[in-house]
């Protein structure tokens, strides 16, 4: 990768780490559905009225919406809520990586290494860590969900994948009308529609500029930054970048939140981006131990 796409690599990652302190911050005026669902309406308009429908079949671009917006952001900003603290949820979200690894497995046939094995056995020994010791900093409910908000990130990787080469600012717009439905009736009916409007109209405007953050910076500069790397480089080139986020994410929540970083929290850390490490690095490995689908 030339220089420059090195440092377009570090910017996005340090805009998807340090945008955990965003949404906590944003949290603190906006219940999470609402405040997700305003994150995707904004992202879709008014992209939607000036950018044609990317060159790909609705079920793809339903797809993405909805896992993408209610199942990895909707979900996220639910357990950022009160079920886990920012550096952690940048950490344990990151086990999409292992994730899209066996969601390919099973719907692209792609082959599973031994080294792969190891890698989740170490990942997954870092999330169990933080279910013994995670205390007040992750609540079990809120483990269990961050890691469907994980697989849920997985498959919307998987539908980008059956997309193949599309206008990536035009899918991310267009698919994001549909986040929007799910989020809003998450929102009425978890939320209510009285706080609703209270939140509506009490937000200051700060709210609003993290909200515009999440929608402009996060989901179109970040994801879009993305993706012209994937398009232009090999992914195994690419995706190691991905393991600054959670560096960026805990540097970041110690630094402006105050977030307590106990030594389990390191080791931890440690043991879920060795297992993203060793998952990366098993990609060029030509000796698979399992073929095809598991199911």
């Amino acid at each position: 990768m030339p220089f420059k796409h090195q440092l377009l690599a570090v910017f996005v990652a340090l805009i998807w780490g340090t945008n955990f302190v965003f949404i906590e911050l944003g949290l603190n005026d906006l219940p999470p559905f609402l405040f997700a669902s305003l994150r995707f309406t904004f992202a879709a308009l008014p992209l939607v009225l000036i950018l044609p429908r990317p060159k790909t079949p609705w079920r793809y671009l339903i797809a993405y919406g909805f896992f993408i917006g209610f199942g990895q952001f909707g979900l996220l900003f639910w357990v950022m809520g009160s079920h886990m603290s920012p550096g952690l949820a940048s950490l344990v979200i990151q086990l999409q990586a292992v994730f899209t690894i066996l969601l390919a497995l099973i719907f692209f046939k792609e082959t599973m290494r031994w080294q792969q094995i190891i890698a989740l056995i170490i990942a997954f020994a870092g999330v169990l860590l933080i279910g013994i010791k995670g205390n007040n900093d992750a609540t079990p409910i809120g483990l269990v969900v961050i890691l469907v908000a994980a697989l849920s990130w997985a498959a919307g990787n998987i539908v980008v994948k059956r997309c193949g080469k599309v206008n990536i600012i035009a899918f991310l717009a267009w698919s994001s009308i549909f986040a929007v439905p799910p989020l809003a009736l998450m929102s009425y009916y978890y939320e209510g529609p009285v706080l609703i409007s209270e939140r509506l109209v009490s937000a200051p405007w700060h709210a609003w500029a993290i909200v515009l953050w999440q929608s402009l910076g996060n989901t179109l500069i970040g994801y879009g930054l993305w993706n012209l790397l994937l398009q232009r480089h090999a992914a195994a080139l690419v995706a190691p970048w991905a393991l600054l986020v959670p560096v960026f994410g805990m540097a970041s929540s110690s630094t402006f939140l105050d977030e307590s970083m106990p030594w389990w929290k390191w080791i931890a850390a440690a043991l879920i981006i060795a297992g993203l490490v060793i998952n990366l690095r098993s990609t060029q490995s030509s000796h698979p131990l399992i073929k095809g689908p598991l199911v």
